[in-house]
This record gives structure tokens, sequence and C-alpha cells, in this order.
């Protein structure tokens, strides 16, 4: 892989280079560029020219002790392009392409590496390396979804050339499944790299729903494998969430507490949520919480736990102790979808006697009533108008809705829609819209429907992330999406405006 697909920390804040095992710089970023200066401008520019003699060795042996022996934080000294020499606290991913290794060291300012029992410099630290990652998994994941367009393209495109019986048929399929399969890694990537903040936009919702939802389907999946206590908190606070980031959160903490229970042969896992009100800031475990209300997860496993030399670690993207196709991703993504909600995610474990993991998310101290129609009847009988230029997103929304009783319009483009919504004989009851199409926009739509019916209730859906835009005021439902997730989150939004409606 060329250090250019590599490398996506060109706009960080804080000097970061991309070297290789003998110490040869090929790529630095414009920070670095400025604090270092003209030792890192040249055709061949060495790591050792910036290398202060205090430390230990040669970059290239400390490369090389760091991959035996891998650390989250090491103080090392570098020369200034002013002639100063300077302590960063130094953070290293390594990364193997083409039988080569490629080091990011991403250098962050020395007064991070304070001693450990300081959470707030600690937190600071791991946000700092969660937002290297970011930059970089954007970055690959963009040029690995335009690779994988040109692969499937032309795979598809030979496919349907190709006849029953043709030689190449079969390794043709096995193409396009290993394609397919690369897909979901750029979808892991994207959803990682998608952190912004957006749980403003959502309704209060109960966080007892999603959790029964995934215990309900480990459970199915799993059977007899794994003893399963559920404990729901019967008043639980009201909180502000986007309930698909959640789920997935809540989802990933289950399957490592499945993964880990399952190796000592008699899996028993238990999920509680219960309210927590705090009158002074709290610390739990790694987690520092400001005063307030919190509603919390909590997932506990009978598994051999984490042991303790590994456990400040966890949260550290592409750090992992998973042995097979593994990429290190999951508590990073965890951490990144309950820190972006406000909330906190502590892990606490002994060895030996499993791990407890607590998601916390700031909570309005009123009640979200659980009726049978947010809780799990998906049918209904409303009318829908579902707007989207492609022909399949219709089709399948189409599909689906009718078949769970209600009501559905279609619109291939905004202009349609609102001539719809100007039709006095025809109510809706949801307008349901992409928001990316040619011409007149998803949101310039949202706009013009609400000055044409006042309340109605909008549900918005893109497979790109929905902007921070607080006038809008919508549900918002990511693709690619389920049925089923397409059927809750039109309950969800409709149940919630008359829910409004009545008080």
């Amino acid at each position: 892989m060329k250090p250019e697909v590599v490398f996506g920390l060109e706009s960080a804040a804080w000097p970061a280079l991309l070297a290789s095992a003998a110490g040869l710089v090929l790529r630095a970023n414009p920070a670095a560029a400025s604090q270092f200066g003209a030792p890192l401008a040249g055709e061949a520019p060495q790591l050792s020219a910036i290398w202060s003699p205090d430390n230990s060795g040669t970059p290239a042996d400390f490369l090389a002790r760091w991959e035996q022996s891998p650390t989250p934080l090491t103080q090392l000294k570098f020369r200034l392009a002013n002639g100063a020499t300077t302590s960063f606290s130094v953070a290293v991913c390594l990364f193997h392409r083409d039988a080569a290794k490629w080091f990011v060291l991403q250098l962050l300012p020395a007064a991070y590496a304070a001693p450990a029992g300081t959470p707030d410099v600690a937190g600071a630290v791991l946000k700092q390396k969660l937002d290297c990652a970011l930059q970089l998994a954007r970055t690959v994941s963009l040029d690995f979804n335009n690779a994988l367009t040109s692969i499937l393209g032309h795979t598809s495109l030979l496919l349907g050339k190709a006849e029953d019986g043709h030689p190449w048929r079969h390794s043709l399929m096995e193409v396009e499944k290993s394609a397919a399969r690369a897909a979901e890694i750029a979808n892991e990537l994207q959803t990682f790299s998608r952190q912004e903040k957006e749980s403003h936009h959502s309704p209060p919702g109960n966080l007892n729903l999603v959790a029964s939802r995934c215990v309900d389907f480990f459970r199915n999946a799993h059977g007899a494998k794994v003893t399963w206590r559920l404990q729901l908190e019967k008043g639980l606070f009201a909180a502000r969430f986007d309930e698909a980031k959640i789920q997935q959160a809540i989802t990933k903490i289950i399957e490592n507490a499945i993964e880990a229970a399952g190796l000592e042969g008699r899996g028993q896992l238990a999920v509680q949520t219960r309210n927590v009100e705090l009158t002074e800031p709290t610390q739990d475990c790694n987690v520092r919480l400001a005063a307030g209300a919190y509603v919390c997860v909590e997932i506990t496993d009978n598994g051999p736990g984490i042991e303790p030399d590994i456990l400040p670690r966890v949260f550290e993207p592409f750090f992992t102790t998973k042995r097979g196709n593994h990429r290190g991703l999951g508590l990073a993504l965890v951490y990144g979808i309950v820190t972006n909600h406000g909330g906190g995610v502590a892990i606490s474990s002994q060895t030996g006697r499993g791990v407890s993991a607590r998601l916390y998310l700031p909570a309005e101290k009123h009640l979200i009533r659980e009726d049978a129609a947010m809780a799990g009847d998906l049918r209904g009988t409303e009318t829908i108008l579902v707007v989207d230029d492609e022909a399949l997103v219709l089709n399948m929304a189409e599909t689906i809705l009718t078949d769970f009783g209600y009501k559905v319009l279609t619109a291939s483009g905004a202009q349609k829609a609102l001539a719809i919504l100007s039709r006095d004989d025809t109510p809706v009851d949801l307008l349901f819209t992409d928001l990316v199409m040619p011409g007149m926009g998803g949101r310039e739509l949202i706009e013009r429907a609400r000055q044409l019916v006042p309340g109605l209730p909008i549900l918005c859906a893109s497979g790109y992330v929905m902007p921070a835009d607080k006038q809008m005021d919508t549900a918002y439902l990511q693709k690619p999406f389920t049925a089923a997730s397409l059927l809750a989150k039109v309950k969800q939004t409709i149940a919630h405006k008359q829910l409004l409606t009545k008080t």
C-alpha cells in the first residue's frame, strides 16, 4: 500500500510522521514540518536527523524494541527547527503492508504523560489517539471504497456475460464474494470514523427497549450456550440518543462478553439498566462523570477477565488481544459513540472473575412510556410518503411498509412529493425522505413540507453523515438500513409526535 494511502494525519494539530522500520521518514504532516523544519524537507529524510542523542539507541533500535513490547506512550526527545530540544509523548501504530512495515508516530505534547491517576489527562490522551485514528480510518475507507466500486462493477459486468457453465464463473463469484466482504470492512471503518455529536437530533428514548432488543437477539442466536440475566429499571429516566448507534455500542459489548464467557465453557451474562444521580463529579474506574442524572446499562460476564496491564489499553484504536482477523476497532467505536453522546464507558475487571462494562448516557429526569406500540408492535395503518430518487429504495420501502399495514405513497423526487402533499384528498401522516437527491434536495423538501403541512412528522435518511443542524429537528435513519430498523424508526417517529400532541 502506498504511504499516501495509509497516512491520513495531514490536518492533525500535532506532529505526525510515517516512517519505515529503518527510520526513513516517508511522510511528515504540516505540523511536523513546521516544528522540525529543514531536516524533514530533503529527498530521503531520516528520523535520526531530528532524533535527540538523549534517547536510548537509534530510531531503528527504538522501533524494533517497540514492536517487541508495545507501550501506549513513550517519552522521547526531538530537535526542533530552532535548535532547541523538547520532549514528546509518542504514540506508535504499526502497519504491515506488502511485506513492509510502516510506523505512524504521533508526537503529543509531553504534558499528556501525567502520573497515572490523573483521569482528565488520561481522557485527553485517549481523545487525541482517537482523533488520530478517526482521520486515518476516514482516509483509508474513502480510498478503499473507490477501489471496491471499480472491482465490484467490473466483476458484476463479467458475471452478467458468463454463462452458468463458463470455466471462470466460479472464480468470478469468489472475487465478488471477497469484494463484498471487503465492503463490509470499509463500512466498519466509515462507521468508526463517523463520530459526530448527533444526540440533540434524537427525541427522548428509553434505553430499556434497546437493551431488551439486543438481549433477545443474542438469546435467540446462542440458545442454551449462554445463561442470561436481564434486570431492567422499571422507572428508567429518558435519554436522548441515536438508537442505531447506541444499539451498535451495546451489541459490540455483548459480542465481546459472549466470546469471553465462552472461553470458560459455561457462559453467564448479566445485563442491567439503572438510573444514576450524581450530586458531585464522580470517578468510575477510567471515567470521570460530571454531576447530574444518567442512565446506565451494565453488561457483566463470567469470563477470564482482563489482565491489569492490558486494561488501560482496551479503548485504544487498532489495539486487540484477539487472535485471527480482528482489527481492534470494537471498543474504540463504543468509546467514540458513547462519549459523543456526552456519556462515558467504564470497564472494570479482575483476572479470573470476568469483566463489567458500564455505559453512561446523560438523562432527563422524566419517564418515557413503554407502551406496546413502541416496545414491540411494528405494524401501523398510517399513510407514509416515501421520497427517494433511487427506484430500488422506493420499491423496497414500499414493500416493507405495505406488508406491515401502512398505506404507502411514493415520489421519485422532491417536486412530486410536494405535489402529493399539496392535495387535500391525500393526508400524509409521515414524510420519509432521502437527504441527497438531484434537483431539490431533502433539506429544502423538509422546509417546504413543513410550510405545507405544519407539524408533519418527518424521517430522513442518507448514506452520508447527517450534518449537525439543529434547525432540521427530524428523526434520522442511516443507510443502508434493515427492514426492522426502518419499521422501528417509523413507529418511533409517529409515536413521538402523537405523544407531543397529547401533552
